[in-house]
């Protein structure tokens, strides 16, 4: 499995060819669905819409949420294809990574003219660290 720096790096660069071939302006499935495929063909194991469960006073309860793509069991990856990234953006992907035990999360919004400007990367410890 690779580190967690080497793993992030390499998603966000298959990101960034996503959005360059794409730009923006489209549906977050359809970036999901691309960034999917890039993923596939750098051989990173990943799961789509990766089930997480939520964890209540003990219990496991089958109403948890979906991230849309969990990669190598290790880093959440939150697709959005919005006007601007608000900190409620931010907010829900620490709670995935809090509910799944993952340490880093990425938040890419597609719809940034340059996805550089659209993305976050995310600790557990609740910072913000510079992409």
């Amino acid at each position: 499995m690779l580190a967690h720096h080497g793993l992030t790096e390499r998603v966000i660069g298959l990101a960034i060819d996503v959005h360059k071939e794409l730009g923006p302006g489209l549906l977050e499935s359809v970036y999901e669905a691309c960034l999917a495929f890039e993923l596939k063909r750098a051989a990173i194991p990943f799961r789509r819409q990766a089930a997480i469960p939520v964890v209540y006073h003990g219990f496991r309860l089958h109403t948890g949420f979906r991230a849309d793509l969990l990669i190598a069991d290790d880093l959440i990856v939150e697709i959005k294809a919005v006007e601007r990234l608000v900190p409620a953006h931010e907010a829900q992907l620490l709670t995935y990574l809090r509910m799944s035990g993952c340490q880093v999360g990425l938040l890419l919004n597609f719809n940034a003219m340059r996805l550089k400007d659209g993305l976050r990367r995310l600790v557990r410890s609740h910072q913000v660290e510079p992409a």
